[in-house]
């Protein structure tokens, strides 16, 4: 996609000088994620709760992998069911090149994002190409291959069993990953680079083409954009941050097992983003937070788990018709606009 092509997206959906403000809100979202980190960086000195660094960390690969997805389903309009793959695929990649090659910490995670991009690749190039609804069950039914295969190959994935004998973890410029504080903060970073990558696409020239290519893609590509690079492009991006969260998750439980790469993993992901939002950028990071505390919570005082979480479902979707931040920002919104009109 040529650079006129994205300013033609861009001024097609009435937005001057997209270049100029996108450049604005970088520096001020790179102030933000330097200040969201410095609040986590100072969360293991102000409480001792182990319970609190898990929680964070749990955060981190799961925030990760559901703001990719919204990148898909927010942003551009496709409905993936097997976005979990990707998540299964990097926990699995990374696992295996640590076990099987011993290599440095961040020689296996590039590894793991090149492998990552090369199956992501071959997948997308066939499913961007389809219709909403077939390129949802099109990624599902990947996804169940991915799960089979790693189930059928014992002899290198551990089978039902998954990856046995834990993950080396070798020291790297004096960071040791079997220190759970260096581990929080390796995860912190991870997410709050993440995320500041994709805030970064969104708001950028591209992530304008992406929104008029799911509010109207033929006249996208009326207008010369050639939507299914664009598709593919934020398909292998998506794909690559939900596998970087499925690292963090590797090192958190020190292996991998076939429920990282279940349809159920990607369940989760689009009702994270059903609690959280799909019109603003940190609501999937607040379903996140949503889903791991109702998770925590409900585990503890009732072992019927999917009744509460079948009614949660039902509130957001017959209740509030939108995820939490939606709810709160259109909310603000309203009461801004109704402030407006009184003082005139």
């Amino acid at each position: 996609m040529t650079e006129l092509q994205a300013e033609r997206a861009a001024e097609s959906l009435g937005v001057p000088r997209i270049e100029a403000q996108s450049k604005r809100l970088r520096y001020l979202d790179v102030l933000i994620a330097v200040a969201a980190f410095a609040v986590l960086a100072t969360l293991p000195f102000l409480f001792s709760s182990k319970a609190l660094l898990d929680f964070v960390i749990r955060c981190s690969a799961f925030g990760l992998f559901a703001t990719s997805l919204n990148l898909l389903v927010g942003y551009t309009g496709m409905i993936s069911f097997g976005h979990g793959m990707f998540f299964g695929l990097g926990a699995y990649g990374f696992g295996l090149i640590m076990q099987r090659t011993g290599v440095p910490i961040p020689v296996a995670f590039v590894g793991t994002l090149l492998i990552t991009a090369v199956v992501s690749v071959m997948i997308g190039a066939i499913c961007v190409r389809l219709k909403e609804i077939y390129f949802a069950f099109v990624t599902l039914a990947f996804q169940m291959l991915i799960h089979s295969m790693i189930l059928s190959w014992a002899s290198l994935t551990g089978g039902d069993q998954g990856l046995r004998g834990g993950i080396p973890r070798p020291v790297f410029i004096g960071i040791d990953l079997t220190n759970h504080i260096h581990l929080y903060f390796v995860s912190c970073a991870l997410l709050v680079t993440g995320l500041l990558l994709m805030r970064q696409i969104v708001q950028s020239p591209f992530g304008y083409t992406l929104r008029m290519i799911r509010d109207n893609a033929g006249r996208a590509s009326f207008i010369g954009i050639d939507v299914w690079r664009a598709k593919l492009t934020i398909f292998v991006l998506a794909a690559l941050l939900a596998s970087t969260g499925g690292i963090i998750m590797s090192l958190f439980v020190s292996g991998a097992y076939p429920e990282f790469a279940y349809w159920t993993i990607s369940g989760e992901g689009i009702f994270i983003n059903m609690l959280g939002g799909v019109t603003t950028f940190l609501g999937p990071m607040v379903g996140t937070v949503l889903l791991l505390i109702l998770n925590d919570t409900v585990t503890r005082l009732t072992e019927y788990y999917g009744i509460v979480l079948g009614i949660v479902i039902l509130f957001f979707a017959i209740g509030l018709r939108k995820g939490l931040m939606d709810f709160a920002v259109e909310w603000y919104e309203q009461r801004r606009g109704g402030g407006r009109e009184r003082t005139r």
